[in-house]
């Protein structure tokens, strides 16, 4: 039992948790909702009703089966965000096929590994995205190092040789052999593979079954309270739990239409999207909504239908909370936390917590599951001590993709999905995420969290983002620097950044080395890359080193 002196706390359990296949969950939807608006796809022009969008995705079922595809085969998806990635989301699922999410942002050597490691048969591709041409790359690799490849479909209306074109996969509906697919999958069943990013060697290959996201999808509609009158923007990337899960199985559980802005992330295009569509929900990491928020003619856009939706992914701040829900109008907007290991979420603020609970936390636990903070024992720790945070229940994956030794090393023997991340948990059950293990910056025996630096930073009227780590430093191990993006129209020199700080914290959690920029370096989900980032101030720091002795504890603007 949940008990007030633990950090353990265990979520409610009603609603009853969804039974049902994802591809069962679709035809529901038809029929319950079938002329309502399901998809639209600005960037494409694309429109789908839930009967239409339901009709497509078996007709590429169809299709897929035509070509061999059969239960657990794998199924690439190599896009960014458009209609026919939800298409074959849907279609996979139908025929219990395992799709496997392929980052848009991945090169040759990369996209090889991922599609060798879970033995990809089958692949759907963009033509190209940005800078990268995936045909080209596709072709370089060949037979020869994509040994299980024997189905590649290009999207577009162009002909690639050696590539299916999509039309190829839209044939006539089937019914009898849709139904035969049908009855030999179990909604715990793997139905999709999502690869972790890969800090620390290959990537994993977290695998998720139907049970899995499509509850969770099923709990954030229903935490989030979007129904079939909703319309909710997702400039959030597909491949990515964020939006396939939280976007599109929300979506399909509650009726709400999915609309996507663009291929990936442009302020503008979202912003277009929702006056155009009347999106009441919008979802996004800080990132995202403080750039948005940052477009000078961001007035001229229409957003009063706006309500709701998700931020998730990193630290809020507390002025983007607030222009958000003031500039944007999401009253309602939550805050997340999750994993990909989890599906991804298992806390999240609600419609109605105070600003300050949905600041300063990542909420309380989800419907059916639970939380607890650890100690380096492995102890559940009394509220409010700081420790690892683990989550168990429905949402955990099945484990990574033939890899039962890390899997073995992030689920325990009684299922707690161990996150590596740093959290308190306060008497109410609000979860705060403190940091990560991996994050945290030894200085000279000192062990010191960035998130708590970044939050005070963040407190400066000129700082609208930081980001805090570690850099090498022969006196001390690790030395604390920082990177900085000022607000629009604001001059902010390093030793401004210093000089907050001197006096109001520690000494030693002071940056020495301050950096002010104009973006960070960032994964394509909107997450800001440290290991790379000190990586590339290391080498500054190598580069311009002087002779001269530093004097210890005095911060430096380099």
């Amino acid at each position: 039992m949940e008990s007030p002196r633990e950090s353990y706390a265990k979520g409610p359990t009603s609603p009853p948790l969804l039974e049902d296949t994802i591809g069962a969950a679709l035809t529901a939807a038809a029929a319950r909702w079938g002329e309502r608006l399901a998809l639209v796809s600005m960037h494409q022009g694309i429109r789908m009703s839930w009967a239409e969008l339901d009709a497509e995705a078996e007709r590429v079922a169809c299709g897929l089966l035509d070509h061999g595809v059969a239960k657990g085969d794998r199924v690439g998806i190599w896009a960014p965000n458009c209609a026919e990635w939800a298409v074959i989301q849907f279609a996979t699922a139908k025929i219990g096929a395992i799709l496997v999410n392929i980052n848009p942002a991945y090169r040759m050597s990369e996209v090889e590994y991922a599609l060798n490691k879970v033995g990809c048969s089958a692949l759907v591709t963009a033509a190209r995205f940005k800078t990268s041409n995936y045909i080209a790359m596709l072709r370089e690799l060949g037979p020869e190092r994509l040994p299980h490849l024997k189905l590649m479909v290009a999207l577009g209306a162009e002909r690639h040789e050696g590539f299916k074109a999509w039309d190829d996969l839209r044939v006539a509906r089937d019914p009898a052999r849709l139904a035969a697919a049908a009855a030999g999958i179990s909604c715990h069943d793997p139905i999709n593979i999502q690869f972790t990013s890969g800090t620390t060697g290959f990537p994993k290959g977290a695998t998720l079954t139907h049970h899995n996201i499509l509850n969770n999808g099923y709990f954030t509609a229903q935490t989030i309270k979007v129904g079939p009158e909703d319309r909710i923007c997702i400039p959030v990337p597909l491949y990515h739990c964020f939006g396939m899960v939280l976007g599109n199985l929300a979506a399909l559980t509650s009726g709400a239409a999915m609309v996507y802005p663009g291929e990936s992330f442009d302020p503008v295009a979202t912003l277009q999207a929702v006056a155009a569509e009347g999106c009441t929900a919008l979802y996004g990491v800080p990132t995202m909504f403080i750039t948005i928020l940052g477009q000078t003619g961001l007035g001229d856009y229409d957003v009063s239908t706006l309500r709701t939706g998700i931020m998730a992914g990193a630290t809020c701040p507390v002025t983007a909370m607030r222009g958000v829900m003031d500039k944007l109008n999401m009253r309602e907007v939550t805050i997340g936390y999750g994993m990909t290991e989890t599906s991804p979420l298992t806390t999240q603020t609600a419609t109605d917590d105070p600003l300050t609970e949905r600041v300063e936390t990542v909420g309380r636990v989800h419907p059916h599951a639970e939380a607890k903070i650890i100690g380096p024992d492995g102890k559940t720790l009394p509220r409010g001590e700081q420790g690892e945070y683990c989550s168990r229940g429905y949402a955990v994956m099945l484990g990574y993709w033939d890899d039962p030794e890390k899997t073995a090393e992030a689920i325990d023997a009684e299922g707690w999905m161990h996150s590596g991340d740093l959290a308190t948990m306060d008497e109410n059950g609000y979860v705060r995420i403190t940091g990560r293990i991996k994050d945290m910056i030894i200085r000279g025996g000192e062990n010191i969290y960035p998130r708590e630096i970044e939050e005070y930073l963040l407190t400066h009227p000129g700082i609208a983002d930081a980001q805090v780590f570690g850099v090498a430093d022969e006196v001390y191990g690790e030395e604390v620097c920082c990177w900085v993006i000022p607000r629009p129209d604001v001059q902010l020199l390093p030793e401004d950044v210093i000089a907050h700080c001197k006096g109001k914290i520690a000494h030693y959690k002071v940056p020495r080395h301050v950096r002010i920029v104009d973006s960070f370096i960032m994964t394509v989900t909107g997450k800001a890359q440290k290991i790379e980032m000190r990586k590339v101030m290391e080498a500054e720091l190598s580069a311009s080193a002087s002779p001269a002795p530093k004097s210890p504890d005095q911060g430096s603007t380099r």
